[in-house]
């Protein structure tokens, strides 16, 4: 008797950003496990899939980020709308805006309608940050300052799971406690709600700072998918509108994961050769 394949869990839109493939802190075994008991009509990557600046300076490229890749167009061979929103650590890719690429569209934003007929924006963020866009030698600086911290970080979580203490952000205790970076993301988030509102849009979806949220900002939703290098977290929308922003990273989702991998082992196992 055949044990059959656990089923993916089915969504009506996932956003994702922030990959950063091509580094060492991307997290591509955690979204390779997301990708593999998800499913969605529409799948949005909201910039920075591949960091460009990064690899510029160090090649770092092993079988997983390929399985990323394959992942994605495999799911877009399936029918899954794929729409690649470009960033500013992949801003390369803007050269191919416009164009479609099978059911992969290549844009520079787009207007996602929800389930109850609702508009939201969908963009990265990037042209609301004023280093990026005036002194962009100063962003690639704070980003080299961003791989420091977490090279520092991983030392210390080593050191944590040793005593069995849960993971902790040096990035994130940072831009919670310094006030010129909670400043940045308040009129970041003030700057795109504001953009969102004069495209007539009730709400808007974005990444960038690597930060998830989900509220109201002066009547309009707000949605930040967060990232994949520490948050390890995916918007979600539900068949019947409803938007959730999933933690990857949560016991119950490791649980899920888990349970699906040994299905598929079980299943394997189980399947006469031949």
């Amino acid at each position: 008797m055949l044990t059959a394949p656990i089923s993916p869990r089915r969504y009506r839109a996932i956003f994702i950003s922030d990959l950063h493939l091509g580094t060492k802190r991307a997290q591509t075994a955690a979204l390779l496990d997301f990708l593999r008991v998800t499913e969605s009509d529409q799948l949005y990557i909201v910039g920075d899939f591949i960091d460009n600046w990064s690899l510029r300076k160090t090649w770092h490229w092993d079988q997983l980020h390929n399985d990323v890749i394959q992942k994605l167009l495999r799911k877009a061979r399936k029918g899954t709308k794929l729409i690649y929103i470009p960033g500013n650590h992949d801003e390369n890719f803007r050269h191919f805006l416009n164009l479609r690429f099978g059911r992969v569209a290549v844009l520079e934003e787009a207007v996602h309608i929800s389930a109850k007929g609702k508009r939201y924006l969908v963009l990265h963020g990037d042209k609301f940050d004023g280093v990026v866009r005036f002194a962009p030698w100063l962003a690639k600086l704070g980003d080299t300052a961003y791989e420091l911290s977490m090279e520092i970080n991983k030392s210390l979580n080593m050191v944590r799971r040793f005593f069995r203490l849960p993971y902790w952000s040096l990035s994130a205790y940072l831009k919670n406690r310094v006030k010129k970076a909670v400043e940045f993301i308040s009129h970041f988030e003030e700057a795109v709600v504001r953009d969102a509102k004069a495209r007539n849009c009730q709400g808007v979806i974005c990444g960038h700072i690597h930060t998830p949220d989900d509220r109201m900002i002066d009547g309009i939703h707000y949605l930040n998918d967060g990232d994949w290098v520490e948050s390890c977290t995916a918007l979600v929308e539900h068949p019947d509108g409803a938007f959730e922003i999933l933690h990857w990273n949560s016991p119950r989702f490791a649980q899920t994961t888990e349970q699906a991998h040994a299905h598929s082992d079980r299943h394997r196992r189980l399947v006469p050769a031949g």
